[in-house]
């Protein structure tokens, strides 16, 4: 295969043959395609294209009983163990929320949808696989031992779109945003900032001083936003997994945002990444793709919203930490104490 040719549908096929224990993500970038397209060339041997509407997809996933849910965003990965349930559906954004599954969906971006099997040691690992425009993952769904297979063949027979093409034609890759910041309008965002009520307001505020959520932190200052040292990332974890706090923790992309609402009891480091390792929640983040880490003060109508925030280099959402705020539930104070004892970045001369 020539460098400077994109590798045909034979030519992915072969290269999963000769790479079977690399990560599809990894694969995919070793070969110069989107992920999607990689699942593509497989369409008619273990993969299905399937309708990735959510409105149809998820109450079909409903029917599958416990499976493992699984968001991430660059090096993180959110994985939960549940069920699908409490479907909202809507046009610009839908929500499904169980006692462990709990995801933001933004419709737009569910773009392409496959079933996927694969055969592994262990057995047939079946999955639902959802791209956005540019063949990048927004969300996948494992079955596991006490999945319903039959619901899911159902499903599949269901939703099977009837395109049997194994290219796919991906959008551009957006640049991610970088830093877009007003120092000028610091003191209008400082007296807004103080009259929100509800946390989704920030990002309202965010658009109508032309700044975006990293840039309004640089701007705003201490006590609405600190800046902390990268290793708090690593830090908090281990502070919430000393303490037994209930946090939620939020990892998302365009298409879809998997929060956990719980403890973190097991972690295990592995070279650079940090893993969460509980019977329900797993979490695995690359630290040292981690290039700021914010505590960030928002007022609502419950008192102070304290979140921990962390960036990549580029600037993007990596995830959000936050103390539970639920009736007979809530560790609100108790977290923002926690977040006061994580290290501050050093100042810049």
């Amino acid at each position: 295969m020539s460098a400077s040719l994109s590798p045909t549908s034979a030519d992915i096929r072969a290269a999963l043959l000769e790479n079977p224990n690399l990560r599809e993500k990894d694969l995919s970038q070793k070969l110069g395609i989107s992920e999607a397209q990689l699942i593509a060339a497989q369409v008619g041997f273990n993969v299905t294209r399937i309708d990735a509407d959510p409105d149809r997809l998820i109450p079909a996933v409903c029917t599958f009983g416990e499976v493992m849910a699984l968001t991430r965003i660059g090096d993180c990965v959110h994985e939960k163990v549940g069920t699908y349930g409490n479907y909202h559906p809507g046009k610009h954004a839908a929500m499904t929320l169980t006692e462990h599954i709990d995801l933001r969906i933004f419709p737009t971006h569910w773009v392409y949808a496959f079933a996927v099997r694969k055969e592994k040691d262990i057995g047939t690992q079946r999955s639902i696989q959802v791209f956005d425009a540019a063949g990048d993952a927004v969300h996948k769904i494992f079955l596991r031992a006490e999945s319903d297979v039959a619901a899911y063949d159902t499903a599949i027979a269901q939703l099977r779109t009837g395109d049997d093409t194994q290219t796919l034609a991906v959008a551009e890759r957006k640049a991610p945003e970088l830093v877009k910041s007003d120092p000028s309008k610091a003191e209008t965002l400082r007296a807004q900032w103080d009259k929100m009520t509800d946390t989704h307001q920030f990002l309202k505020l965010c658009s109508k001083l032309k700044m975006n959520r990293l840039g309004a932190y640089h701007v705003v200052g201490a006590p609405h936003a600190r800046a902390l040292d990268p290793s708090a990332a690593n830090e908090m974890l281990g502070k919430i997994q000393a303490s037994g706090l209930e946090v939620m923790f939020f990892v998302g992309n365009k298409g879809c945002i998997q929060i956990h609402t719980g403890p973190l009891m097991r972690l295990r480091a592995m070279g650079p990444w940090q893993n969460v390792m509980d019977p329900t929640f797993n979490l695995h983040l690359r630290l040292d793709t981690v290039a700021e880490v914010w505590a960030v003060t928002k007022p609502t109508q419950r008192g102070p919203a304290v979140s921990v925030e962390g960036f990549d280099a580029q600037g993007a959402l990596i995830f959000q930490v936050f103390g539970v705020g639920k009736e007979g539930r809530n560790t609100r104070v108790e977290w923002g104490k926690l977040v006061d004892t994580l290290k501050l970045a050093k100042a810049v001369a």
